[in-house]
């Protein structure tokens, strides 16, 4: 991310000079699961900086960190576990501009119907970009799907 930048002149040399402005950034924990992955694995759900949220990947796991057994309920508690974090940084999916997923598992036609149904639902009112990945594992044993997201907030 560039930070903000701002001109000024030096009298001395009359040149320009570019000063680094950017906010310093604000970590953020997803309440219940996100507590305690902080606790054990000493890593943040969200971080905020200026107007741009990035999340750490999120499973379709519970508050207990169980992952149910229907490929569909996955993806759709992982969409709310996005919803949940971004909530944490004061953002939310109509604010996402790009979505990475992370696949276990290749990508048989149930992956992408619910993936773009979901996005319908979401994010009715834009398209962001997305990159799908295959992987061999993900950080759960049982995980197959895993989503990361950026965001932008007015």
């Amino acid at each position: 991310m560039m930070p903000k930048q701002t001109r000024f002149r030096n009298a001395r040399s009359q040149t320009y000079y570019m000063r680094n402005t950017m906010n310093k950034p604000k970590f953020f924990v997803t309440p219940g699961y996100g507590e305690y992955l902080l606790n054990q694995l000493h890593y943040s759900q969200a971080v905020k900086i200026d107007n741009r949220v990035e999340i750490s990947g999120q499973g379709g796991w519970d508050d207990n960190l169980q992952i149910t057994e229907s490929l569909a309920d996955e993806i759709a508690q992982a969409f709310r576990n996005v919803e949940r974090t971004l909530a944490t940084a004061g953002a939310g999916w109509e604010h996402v501009v790009h979505v990475n997923s992370y696949h276990v598992g290749g990508f048989p036609p149930e992956v992408n119907e619910v993936m773009s149904k979901l996005f319908r639902h979401y994010m009715p009112n834009h398209a962001p970009i997305w990159t799908q990945v295959g992987v061999a594992a993900l950080g759960l044993p049982t995980m197959r799907i895993e989503i990361r997201v950026t965001a932008i907030v007015p």
